[in-house]
């Protein structure tokens, strides 16, 4: 009987542990605290399962002697009933007290999942460029083509969208005669200036190195390289795509601005493989 209160007192323990952990979390309390409250949920299950395996489960070492078989009427064995209905209902009470308490652990593991956040949904089809929004450095000035020399290449952002991952882009400034684009993107390149996404459409890492000579951009990750002047498309290494390319012209007071946001999603495919595009841009 004895063991069975240390398995009902372990249990309730764990079970009390489990509660305190949903609340701390809820409230907004400390690791430290909720750390306790687990310590106590998991120590108490674990504390009644040890008592419950060593003192309660009886597996004696029986022997048993050959009798005859022609065994009597009077050899037969009498249970006390009322001493196997009293251990069957205590065991009873104590599984459906470690069924509550393991149920209880689990739903209290569960709630840091809720700390996750939204799912993306379409936002990985979509970054912060909008027509009309100014290509800026990262010092939030606006650039010209006349600004920028031949065989350069500069990380810009939207204008007010300045260190937004997403929206990082190199702008690069090439020879008009040299560009072999796509006939429906040609227009994009106002004075031999072209701009594509910095982010990889490998793994997502930036593509931060610039050959000026062979006019190739490589990503220092994998070794990713892609060819500016046809596209950003890529000529060697895992990337299976080319860099989305930004597209642009040069407004009225002569500097660039996007006529939209990138026209596929940036980075790498899977990020997008279980989502619909957003409509507009």
């Amino acid at each position: 009987m004895n063991a069975s209160r240390g398995v009902a007192l372990a249990l309730a323990v764990s079970i009390a542990g489990s509660l305190a952990l949903v609340v701390i979390y809820v409230v907004g309390g400390s690791i430290q605290q909720q750390g306790i409250g687990l310590a106590l949920a998991l120590g108490g299950v674990g504390t009644a399962i040890v008592i419950w395996a060593v003192a309660l489960i009886e597996a004696p070492i029986e022997i048993e002697e050959r009798h005859s078989f022609a065994t009597g009427r009077e050899h037969a064995v009498v249970v006390d009933s009322g001493t196997g209905t009293q251990e069957i209902s205590r065991r009873r009470f104590l599984a459906r007290l470690l069924a509550g308490a393991v149920g209880i652990l689990g739903a209290a593991l569960v709630m840091p999942a809720f700390s996750l956040g939204p799912q993306p949904g379409t936002d990985l089809f979509r970054t912060a460029w909008r027509r009309g929004l100014r290509l800026v450095d990262l010092g939030n000035r606006p650039i010209r083509p006349d600004d920028l020399v031949a065989d350069s290449v500069t990380t810009v952002f939207p204008e007010g969208f300045v260190g937004r991952p997403d929206s990082q882009t190199l702008l690069i400034k090439v020879s008009p005669s040299d560009l072999a684009l796509p006939s429906d993107r040609a227009a994009w390149a106002p004075e031999g200036c072209v701009a594509y996404s910095k982010v990889c459409t490998h793994a997502g890492c930036p593509v931060g190195l610039y050959r000026a000579k062979e006019h190739l951009l490589l990503c220092p990750c994998h070794q990713s390289t892609f060819d500016v002047l046809r596209g950003a498309t890529p000529i060697f290494g895992p990337a299976a795509r080319p860099l989305p390319q930004l597209p642009m012209e040069v407004d009225a007071d002569g500097y660039l601005v996007a006529l939209g946001d990138f026209p596929e999603p940036i980075g790498p495919g899977f990020w997008d493989m279980t989502h619909t595009p957003a409509d507009g841009g």
